[in-house]
C-alpha cells in the first residue's frame, strides 16, 4: 500500500531541469526533455475503461505525461474491451491502461501461455499491427470467481473444482461479455468440469462493482466475477475460489498505445509509472475511491505520483 505521506516540491522547474541533466538517468518524471518524435508533437489521447480502477491508472499516465509537457486528452470510461480496442484503431485515443492476460485471450484465445513472463512474450507477438505493448507492471488485478462465506462452508467450496460437486444450480453473475470469455461459464466446464447443464448465467452490467456486490450477497447468483482488487471482497468476508489449473491468467497491468505515438519519452515516462506500481496500491487507491472518502481517480493518481517519488 502506498504510504500516507505527501512529497513536496523541491525546487523550481529549472532547478530540476538542470538538476536532471545533470544526474543522467532517473525514475523521476517531473519536468521535460526526451524524444518527442520527428513531428515534435505532444498531444495525446488517453482512454480508460468503464470502471473506476482503469481510469485511475490511466490518470497516472496522464499526469506523469503531463509532467513531461504533453498536453493530454482525456476520454475515460469508454466501457469495455470491446469498445475500446476500436476506439484505439480508428485513433479516437492513443493509449489506455490494460491487463496482460484478458487482452491476449482477445487477440490470441489460443495461446498456452501460463505465467507473466509467457503471457508477456505471448502478448508482444499477438497485438495487432500498428498496437504495442510497454513494460508491464508488477500490480495484477484479475477476474476474480467469489462465493458468500456461508456458500463456501454449506458447500465445501474453496476451489473452482469444488464447483463440479455442488447440487445447487450454479449461478454466475458477471459482465455481459464474461459468458463469452476462455474464463467464462464455458470455462468451468471445459477446465475445472463443472457440468453446463448445472451452470446459469446472469449478465451484470457494473464491472463486478456494487450491483454485482449485491446480486451475491442477496443470492440473485452465487457465484461472481469480481476484479481481484475490489475492496469489497474484504468488506463483505467474500471467499475468492482458488484457481489451481489457472484458469484465469496473470493480468498485470501495462500500457496499451498506438505505435504513432510511441517516442523513447513516452515509454521511459511510463515504465517508470509500472516499476513502482504495485498491486498493494491498486487496493489502496480502490479503496480511497469506494470507501467513504470517494476520492475522485485525478486526486488519488496526484497523490499516487508525489508518493512515489516520481512528481
Amino acid at each position: 500500500m502506498f504510504p500516507t505521506r505527501r512529497i513536496a516540491a523541491a525546487a523550481v522547474a529549472v532547478t530540476a531541469a538542470l538538476a536532471l541533466s545533470a544526474c543522467g538517468s532517473s525514475d523521476t518524471i517531473d519536468g521535460g526533455g526526451g524524444s518527442t518524435g520527428a513531428s515534435g508533437d505532444k498531444t495525446i489521447s488517453i482512454g480508460s475503461a468503464g470502471f473506476a480502477e482503469s481510469e485511475i491508472i490511466a490518470e497516472i499516465y496522464a499526469q506523469a505525461l503531463e509532467a513531461k509537457g504533453y498536453t493530454v486528452e482525456r476520454n475515460m470510461q469508454i466501457g469495455q474491451r470491446d469498445a475500446y480496442i476500436a476506439a484505439l484503431k480508428d485513433g479516437s485515443i492513443d493509449l489506455i491502461p490494460e491487463y496482460s492476460g484478458n487482452l491476449l485471450q482477445f487477440f490470441d484465445d489460443s495461446s498456452d501461455a501460463k505465467t507473466s513472463d509467457e503471457v508477456f512474450d505471448a502478448l508482444q507477438k499477438a497485438v495487432p499491427d500498428g498496437f504495442e505493448v510497454l513494460e508491464q507492471s508488477k500490480a495484477e488485478d484479475k477476474d476474480s470467481y467469489n462465493v458468500t462465506k456461508d456458500f463456501s462452508e454449506k458447500y465445501g467450496v474453496t476451489s473452482l473444482a469444488d464447483l463440479a460437486n455442488v447440487d445447487e444450480k450454479i449461478i454466475v453473475g458477471g459482465n455481459p461479455e464474461l459468458k463469452e470469455r476462455p474464463y467464462g461459464p464455458t470455462g468451468l466446464t471445459d477446465v475445472y468440469g463443472v457440468p453446463a447443464d448445472n451452470l446459469a448465467f446472469t449478465p451484470i452490467n457494473d464491472s463486478g462493482g456494487p450491483l454485482t456486490v449485491s446480486a451475491l450477497v442477496d443470492g440473485t447468483v452465487n457465484v461472481a466475477d469480481i476484479f481481484s482488487t475490489t475492496p469489497a471482497i474484504a468488506e463483505n468476508d467474500f471467499v475468492t475460489l482458488k484457481d489451481p489449473k489457472n484458469l484465469i491468467l496473470p493480468q498485470n497491468v501495462l500500457p496499451l498505445v498506438n505505435k504513432k505515438v510511441v517516442t523513447d519519452e513516452l515509454t521511459s515516462t511510463l515504465a517508470a509509472v509500472s516499476k513502482k506500481l504495485t498491486t498493494e496500491d491498486l487496493i489502496a487507491m480502490n479503496a480511497r475511491n469506494q470507501g467513504s472518502e470517494k476520492a475522485s481517480p485525478a486526486t488519488i493518481a496526484k497523490d499516487w505520483l508525489a508518493d512515489a517519488g516520481l512528481m
